[in-house]
């Protein structure tokens, strides 16, 4: 049977790629001590400023606390080169750090630049989130495909990453739809998918949608796994209130491991029938301020370890 490594991510403790974001947020070193208190050997970068920029600096805190660097996410701009311009120097610099981090600390994998639309930023996308009726046309998603298949050959060039392409809720690669349609205008040598379960079955407008057809569809490029759940109950308030985005989140759209209408249990063992050897890496979106992460983070562990891992 394939093995499986578990992490968690800043987003989890409230670090989200949003701006002007209130509430207080929990800084790094508590976030990681409590990661590793909980049960988790591997984490994501997060916003860039939140963990040290320096790799000496990096490497020391992961090192110390025996994490491995999983990989970093980093918005891009998909409507065009030139509005993409900051998002790609941005990932550039944030795979030179994850590259020289990783050499410093031994990994013998190496992270992930984690591409996703600049998503929460478009008003109709992100009001209509969990709902998508007009999908983004081919066009644009052979156009944004284009992009961030640019941004990831780049990175490949300058750093020698590997990129993966995040699909994510109130941007324009939503639906399932528009999942297949990126995918199919992608390079593949140089660019592949972060699966997200909370983000797909939330995205597809359905509490029943298919998961585990989708993973079989995708699996030949899925490069890291987010295990996110979505509670049907909030979705359906959500769709049926026409609740934006961000009042998803705050009501706890993305909420514990086993809560929610994501089918973990046949989600890992379809992981497992695909020899999938990657990382899973546990993601429950909150808000700053939101509830108590580590107690969250704790009960997700747990429930993992009731399906085996």
């Amino acid at each position: 049977m394939a093995q499986i490594q578990l992490a968690n991510a800043p987003c989890s403790w409230g670090t989200l790629e949003f701006a002007d974001l209130s509430g207080s947020r929990i800084e790094y070193p508590q976030m990681l001590d409590e990661l590793v208190q909980t049960g988790y050997v591997g984490t994501e970068l997060g916003d860039w400023g939140f963990m040290p920029t320096n790799p000496q600096q990096l490497s020391h805190e992961l090192q110390r606390r025996h994490l491995s660097l999983i990989g970093a996410f980093v918005p891009l701009s998909l409507q065009s080169e030139a509005q993409a311009l900051q998002g790609t120097n941005q990932a550039l610099r944030t795979a030179e750090l994850l590259a020289e981090t990783a050499r410093l600390l031994g990994q013998s994998h190496q992270p992930l630049i984690i591409l996703a639309d600049e998503n929460g930023t478009d008003l109709d996308r992100t009001r209509n989130a969990g709902r998508i009726t007009q999908p983004s046309t081919t066009a644009a998603l052979a156009k944004a495909a284009a992009i961030a298949s640019n941004t990831a050959q780049q990175i490949a060039q300058s750093s020698g990453l590997q990129s993966a392409f995040h699909h994510h809720c109130a941007g324009m690669v939503e639906t399932p739809s528009e999942i297949r349609t990126f995918l199919q205008h992608c390079d593949h040598s140089v660019l592949g998918l972060v699966f997200d379960t909370g983000h797909y079955l939330f995205g597809s407008g359905d509490n029943h949608t298919d998961i585990i057809s989708a993973l079989d569809e995708f699996h030949t490029m899925i490069r890291l796994v987010h295990f996110k759940d979505c509670h049907a109950n909030i979705a359906t308030i959500t769709r049926t209130q026409q609740l934006d985005y961000f009042a998803a989140l705050q009501a706890g759209i993305f909420c514990e491991l086993g809560q929610g209408a994501v089918p973990f249990a046949d989600v890992l063992a379809r992981l497992h029938h695909l020899n999938y050897a990657g990382w899973i890496v546990v993601e429950q979106d909150v808000l700053p301020g939101m509830g108590a992460p580590r107690d969250s983070a704790e009960r997700n562990r747990a429930y993992l370890r009731t399906l085996g891992l």
